[in-house]
């Protein structure tokens, strides 16, 4: 039956040119510089094409979520540079003289680590679209060396959030952990949720706030874990196990981790009875009533969980909370979630611990990267002042 209709004789003879074309295209995405030879022409419409889609599946997946948006965030602001100036941002490759002009538009507003991120975005999407482009072109590093010679920014770093500050921060999540029952939302307080509570209002219920529990927890395992934002907000329940020594938090994957090796850091007992980060985290969970998923979650201002976290949102959290705590920082110094992990650091050093330590706790492979660290706490620390005789 099948042999007698002309429909499906032309679908079977259409499926291989058509497996073909699109392995063929994804051999031009992948290596552009590298045509497919007539040999493996042959071979596309057959095992080779599918091997080809999975090799593509596993390259794609290369770069985590948040940089293929950053990337098309900045090339849509390129390509929509270049059509102010009559260029269609559409005929690739970009011509290097065209990107360093851009680069000079882009003069006060971005400092080094912007113009490379435009740059990389550029780059990404003419790699992506299959054609050979480098930002090396010296019409591109002549220019970015001059922009940063003549106004280069000064690199502002997150400011170190040591004990001192962290409990400065806790003071504005309640009077004691957790909050007592019937405490109030602080006067303005938004939670990531987007909701505020008014001044003086309680949760339904005469419940203690939720929000102050969690960012208790937040902040004391951010801290005494040394952990990055992306960290933070990527811990699920099944991550966590307590235990006699402390709180074992697994992390399956990190900035300096993309291949998934993972690792495990423990969190010691503390002595404080409103600063143990162990003793926050089981407070946080019961009260939550979290038993899988998500640990760090959103939290409406009328007490109900929302989705994980952001790490975009632990940022508005730290700001909201040093707010309240009329908690600042010096002006060459930014607040960001970065500064627990830094404070850990810095704090560390200035208790004299030593590099392979430190290191151990916070996964830094690089010596290099703790030196500045090292020196920040010698500023304190060390300081040769001290031993003038005045």
């Amino acid at each position: 039956m099948t042999d007698d209709n002309p429909l499906a004789r032309d679908d079977a003879s259409d499926a291989p040119a058509s497996s073909q074309a699109s392995a063929l295209a994804i051999v031009g995405r992948m290596a552009p510089a590298s045509p497919a030879s007539a040999e493996m022409l042959s071979l596309l419409s057959g095992p080779l094409g599918q091997a080809i889609e999975t090799a593509a599946t596993f390259a794609d997946g290369r770069l985590a979520a948040s940089t293929k948006r950053a990337y098309e965030r900045d090339w849509r602001g390129f390509a929509a540079w270049c059509r102010t100036q009559k260029v269609d941002p559409a005929a690739l490759p970009v011509h290097p003289v065209l990107v360093a002009a851009y680069l000079a538009s882009l003069v006060p507003a971005l400092g080094k680590s912007g113009l490379q991120a435009r740059l990389a975005a550029i780059a990404h999407h003419h790699h992506e679209k299959g054609h050979l482009w480098s930002a090396r072109h010296p019409a591109i590093t002549g220019t970015l060396q001059g922009i940063l010679r003549q106004h280069g920014k000064p690199i502002r770093p997150s400011a170190a959030l040591t004990s001192t500050e962290i409990r400065q921060l806790l003071g504005s999540c309640g009077g004691e952990p957790g909050g007592a029952a019937g405490s109030t939302t602080p006067a303005g307080f938004a939670s990531p949720g987007g909701l505020t509570g008014p001044a003086g209002s309680t949760n339904p219920g005469g419940s203690t706030s939720l929000a102050g529990v969690r960012d208790r927890a937040l902040f004391l395992t951010g801290f005494a874990g040394a952990l990055r934002r992306s960290e933070l907000v990527a811990i699920d329940r099944e991550h966590l196990k307590f235990l006699d020594v402390g709180l074992t938090i697994h992390i399956p994957r990190s900035k300096r981790d993309q291949e998934g090796q993972g690792a495990d850091i423990t969190i010691p007992w503390m002595r404080g009875e409103d600063t143990c980060p162990v003793k926050a985290m089981e407070r946080w969970l019961k009260r939550a009533g979290i038993t899988h998923g998500a640990v760090f979650r959103g939290v409406t201002a009328w007490g109900t969980l929302e989705n994980r976290l952001t790490a975009d949102g632990v940022r508005k959290i730290l700001v909201r909370r040093a707010a309240l705590a009329g908690l600042t920082v010096d002006p060459r110094e930014r607040l960001s979630p970065h500064g627990l992990r830094a404070g850990f650091i810095t704090e560390a050093y200035l208790a004299a611990a030593p590099d392979e330590q430190v290191m151990a706790h916070t996964r830094q492979k690089d010596v290099s990267t703790m030196r500045g660290y090292r020196r920040r706490a010698k500023i304190t620390g060390e300081n040769p002042a001290r031993l003038l005789d005045l």
